[in-house]
């Protein structure tokens, strides 16, 4: 986790790690929420990628993990890993989709950390989140 994952808060304990989440459907940001705040994860969801661009060039602290669909109405994945990585190069970012695989970017010069295809057991989203955050 990241050094201001390991400073305290005024209470004693570790603060929870905060995790953007970015999907145009609705249900999946639920289901990402209720994966992740069982696991300490503070989830701060978007159903707008530019909203969520502009969240994160806000954001201080920065998240320390970006979720993000691949297909979405605004801008897609790739897009949305282009501007946070322009803002923040070292942001880690874990790219789900049902609509494509991970070729879609290997030609790239922006490229997620991971890449979860879609549908995915919440075990295995909790997984790679966590070992994400590990690094």
């Amino acid at each position: 986790m990241s050094a201001n994952s390991v400073e305290r808060n005024g209470h004693g304990r570790p603060p929870r790690p905060l995790v953007f989440a970015v999907d145009d459907e609705p249900m999946l940001l639920e289901l990402v929420a209720m994966v992740l705040e069982p696991l300490g994860c503070q989830v701060q969801t978007f159903r707008d990628p530019t909203a969520a661009v502009r969240a994160f060039s806000l954001a201080q602290p920065r998240p320390e993990l970006i979720i993000t669909d691949f297909a979405m109405h605004a801008m897609n994945g790739l897009d949305l890993i282009r501007d946070c990585r322009r803002i923040e190069p070292q942001q880690k970012i874990l790219m789900v989709s049902g609509t494509v695989d991970e070729t879609v970017y290997y030609d790239s010069p922006y490229q997620p950390d991971r890449f979860l295809a879609k549908p995915y057991p919440a075990a295995q989203l909790a997984e790679i989140v966590l070992a994400l955050l590990a690094k």
